[in-house]
């Protein structure tokens, strides 16, 4: 085991100081949100009308054994693995590099399916989708548009949202609202739609960040259009914007023609969760105003469970996390962290840190919590120097745990323990337990000696500030994002 200290001073040096604290807002239940039948406009301009049947295309993956990481989060879309036999033992620079490459900018991570990595960043004025072999980084095909997103705050204006696959499609949603289609196997557009100009949608702080879902034969996005006296207010003045019945927009994931859209919220940074409950099917939005609960066949709103923080500049990123019948939130700008009970048409709150000034069981800012064994594993804070790694019991939001110095970190879980991520680039294993943080091994990967640097300079970091997207694992192999680079290690060695 190595020094936890040694690896909390290093933290340290990555902390910076953002805005004051948000203040509480306490929830109450409100009538469902409005609801729109499904309707039938015309798909976009340059939708096929009569696509090819779908099939699985050739697989070029050489190792056997482990998964894809299709989607966002995961085949199972909350940050666990399934694969087993993972490495305890690291190096401190960190494992052996199998491929590694720069990116462009952006915060998402790839998705992989059948031996193709699908990376989204921007270079230059284009967005850009890549496919490479997943196994050995090698390019397979390039799509790129032109975009003129810039962000508001002075953050990089690449892609927020990870692509995500299904079958022989792979789609992206650009931070300007741009949806694409194109075929996994060479790039070949099958259809797009701009969000932005159907649905009228004014910019939100960041740009579009919530990555679509699949449910059958939908594609299912948050998208947010505001009304048509609303709709030219100055970017970031959501405040003076009203939503307009397309909260949440569902495609024919085929053609990208619209089949229903719903809701007069505002959309968010947290990817809708799909579950199913009781033998019904739901889909979970934790949209700018708080959580719908919702059928995603058909559109129809069970219930709206208003969440957020009283200030303008907030946002709710992290997604719902959904065990059996109940759904927790998270947010780190206000209320914190709610849990709900679910049932067709109403839900009851099983507990809440509205009510607490101080001491909030869980503040998630962009992260997702992961829930393993009827607990909850997750960064809590807003600010870097603030935040904790912290270990909650699902249905009290009693605080099992609590490690500061660590940043605010992303986690994976794969065979009983999470790997974790933070912010500066370190790496760490710690064991998956309520019962204390047990801290397994950490790395602080340092990039190769090009002799560029003087004999005296300290170690160039591989992975450096922001490594804000969760990483992933496919196949035995552990993907990482830092800044401006895209790593590849073997985590779990290959069965001979």
């Amino acid at each position: 085991m190595t020094d936890r200290g040694s690896l909390v001073a290093t933290s340290l040096l990555i902390f910076a100081v953002c805005c004051a604290q948000a203040a509480a807002q306490a929830p109450a239940k409100q009538a469902p949100a409005k609801q729109t039948p499904a309707k039938k406009p015309a798909a976009a301009a340059s939708a096929l009308a009569n696509p090819a049947a779908s099939q699985a295309p050739p697989d070029l993956g050489t190792r056997k054994q482990g998964v894809d990481w299709p989607i966002f989060l995961g085949p199972t879309a909350d940050s666990k693995s399934s694969e087993r036999g993972i490495l305890t033992k690291w190096p401190r620079k960190g494992l052996p590099i199998v491929w590694q490459q720069r990116t462009g900018t952006g915060y998402g991570m790839p998705a992989i399916s059948r031996g193709r990595l699908f990376e989204f960043a921007r270079f230059g004025d284009k967005a850009r989708l890549t496919c490479h072999n997943s196994e050995t980084g090698k390019e397979l095909w390039q799509f790129e548009y032109d975009t003129t997103y810039e962000d508001l705050y002075g953050y990089d204006n690449g892609p927020r949202c990870s692509p995500i696959v299904d079958e022989d499609r792979v789609y992206t949603f650009g931070a300007e609202g741009m949806l694409h289609c194109l075929r996994a196997t060479d790039g070949k557009l099958l259809w797009k739609f701009d969000t932005a100009a159907k649905f009228a949608v004014a910019q939100n702080f960041f740009g579009v960040g919530s990555a679509p879902v699949i449910s059958g034969d939908l594609l299912i996005c948050q998208v947010g259009g505001s009304s048509d006296d609303t709709r030219n207010v100055a970017p970031g003045q959501l405040d003076k914007v009203r939503g307009k019945d397309s909260g949440v927009v569902a495609f024919d994931k085929r053609t990208g023609e619209v089949k229903y859209h719903v809701s007069d919220e505002l959309a968010s940074y947290a990817t809708p969760t799909l579950s199913k409950i009781d033998g019904r099917e739901w889909l979970f939005v934790f949209a700018r105003g708080g959580l719908l609960g919702m059928d995603p066949a058909s559109g129809k709103i069970d219930f709206h469970f208003p969440w957020r923080a009283k200030i303008l500049e907030s946002v709710n990123a992290s997604n719902p996390v959904v065990v059996n019948d109940l759904v927790l939130i998270s947010e780190t700008y206000g209320p914190g962290s709610a849990v709900l009970r679910v049932k067709p048409g109403d839900y009851d709150v099983v507990w809440s840190d509205a009510e607490k000034r101080r001491d909030k069981s869980l503040m998630t800012h962009w992260n997702t919590p992961v829930h393993h064994e009827g607990y909850v594993y997750g960064s809590s804070g807003r600010h870097t120097n603030e935040a904790e790694l912290r270990c909650v019991e699902l249905a009290t939001g009693k605080v099992m745990w609590s490690e500061p110095g660590l940043t605010r970190s992303s986690l994976l879980y794969v065979d009983g323990h999470f790997v974790v991520l933070t912010e500066g680039g370190d790496v760490l294993l710690i064991r998956a337990t309520p019962e204390k943080f047990d801290l397994v091994t950490f790395a602080q990967p340092e990039a190769a000696d090009d002799g560029a640097q003087a004999a005296d300079a300290p170690p160039r970091r591989l992975l450096n500030y922001p490594a804000w997207a969760a990483p992933i694992l496919s196949h035995g192999l552990l993907y990482l994002r830092g800044k401006d680079r895209l790593v590849c290690v073997e985590l779990i060695p290959e069965k001979k």
